[in-house]
């Protein structure tokens, strides 16, 4: 079975790239959310995402994907679904783990031991070598 993740505020080429590298390395199906809008906050909520991935800067309008975060830490029930920052500025990643997420990935970082190790703790054993195909 795959494993649903939600990726917030990629561009098209960046989710592309971040859904093959999960689907490949995870057996991820990865749902694209342009902004977390009512009813994507409420399928986090419900727990339908074991993993929620927030772009740093949302392409759709370039706001800051650390609020997009800090909503989903700071709800009694979506807080329950393990969110990471995607950036590969460490001071942001330190930020995104105060304000209540896990350890994150840049999009630089894919074919990194400590990405994968990540990753893993919250998705399982890969299903397939660390190195990302084609790339």
């Amino acid at each position: 079975m795959n494993k649903p993740i939600l990726s917030v505020g990629q561009c098209g080429p960046d989710h592309s790239t971040l859904s093959r590298f999960l689907r490949e390395h995870f057996a991820a199906e990865v749902t694209p959310a342009v902004l977390l809008d009512e009813g994507v906050f409420e399928r986090i909520r419900k727990g339908e995402f074991s993993l929620v991935l927030v772009n740093r800067k949302l392409d759709v309008d370039y706001s800051c994907g650390m609020s997009v975060l800090q909503r989903i830490c700071s709800d009694n029930k979506a807080s329950k679904t393990p969110v990471m920052l995607i950036t590969n500025y460490p001071e942001h990643q330190e930020k995104a783990v105060s304000l209540g997420g896990v350890p994150g990935f840049g999009k630089l970082e894919y074919d990194k031991p400590e990405t994968f190790a990540r990753l893993e703790r919250i998705l399982g054993p890969r299903v397939s070598s660390p190195t990302l195909a084609g790339g």
